[in-house]
């Protein structure tokens, strides 16, 4: 009998991890967004984005650091694919990786003129869980969610961001094996629903719970909050009922506006959904506004326990 003891919550943008100085450069091409706020002079000042960083770099180390003080047999991921594995002519709602190992690749800039970013040295593979995705895999078909398994992954891009940002940021040298669960967030017309994501999430608990290959489990979300366009609105809803533990103010969340990289706030739904016993503590929310016309990324850092 396994039990979750372990809850963490992280976005992954490359924001995080390029220089401060960089922010304003990063994705002048995008939209203007109609949520900006009164104070955007104040929020695109080098002060205020430096400030930010390193706050930012602060909640990376305390993640990191209480993963490796949970002494954890294994590590489920709820993340989103961007066409790294699957795109539109087979793009599963949900799926979980089963093999033994997964390929981590090396992330380079998107491009010239895109600053370089800063990633920890990682190894080129990682353990899966593999018994512990068959029994969930096994488990959530008995739960009545329909689960796409997947063992290949390709072998030109190894596994997704989503989940390489475990390796990369927070914990290079992490031999805890993970469980890479696969939410298609971005790409409708089959994206979940809020409350969808939160029932998968509680459907995870009560499998890990029945696993007998170890006994100390964490779920991490990886992606949001809102992006490229930030909204504010929708991160304090979503923060609201994390924190609370209101789960109709998650299902209530507009779906018109959960497009993009903001859709990664599912995530967080369905990691809500696994740690619904447990406490959450926000370390930090942090609206990174970038430039005009783009706005830049909301950031988001917490832990359950």
């Amino acid at each position: 009998m396994a039990e979750i003891v372990l809850g963490i919550g992280t976005s992954h943008t490359p924001q995080i991890s390029a220089p401060w100085q960089e922010w304003p450069n990063l994705g002048k091409q995008q939209k203007v967004s109609p949520y900006i706020p009164e104070d955007l002079e104040e929020q695109l000042k080098p002060e205020t984005h430096e400030k930010r960083w390193q706050l930012i770099q602060r909640d990376i180390k305390t993640l990191g650091e209480k993963l490796r003080g949970a002494n954890l047999d294994a590590v489920v991921i709820f993340g989103d694919d961007q066409h790294e594995q699957f795109h539109d002519d087979n793009m599963p709602a949900m799926a979980i990786y089963h093999r033994e190992q997964a390929e981590v690749h090396k992330r380079a800039g998107r491009g010239p003129g895109f600053p370089d970013l800063k990633f920890e040295e990682t190894k080129p593979e990682y353990p899966i869980a593999a018994d512990l995705a068959t029994h969930l895999i096994t488990s959530l078909t008995d739960q009545e969610f329909d689960i796409t398994r997947v063992n290949e992954l390709k072998a030109e891009r190894g596994i997704g961001h989503a989940f390489s940002f475990l390796y990369q940021r927070l914990w290079p040298e992490c031999e805890v094996p993970i469980v890479p669960i696969m939410i298609n967030t971005y790409y409708p017309p089959n994206y979940p629903t809020p409350k969808r994501c939160y029932n998968l999430g509680k459907a995870v608990a009560n499998a890990v719970q029945d696993w007998n290959g170890g006994k100390r489990v964490a779920i991490m979300a990886s992606g949001g909050l809102s992006h490229i366009m930030i909204d504010e609105g929708i991160d304090r809803q979503t923060l609201d009922g994390l924190q609370n533990k209101k789960p109709e103010l998650l299902f209530s969340l507009p779906r018109e506006r959960l497009m993009g990289g903001t859709s990664e706030i599912l995530n967080w739904v369905a990691l809500a959904g696994a740690c619904e016993p447990l406490s959450m503590t926000l370390l930090d929310y942090i609206p990174g506004y970038r430039s005009l016309p783009n706005t830049g990324c909301a950031m988001g850092f917490a832990y359950w326990d």
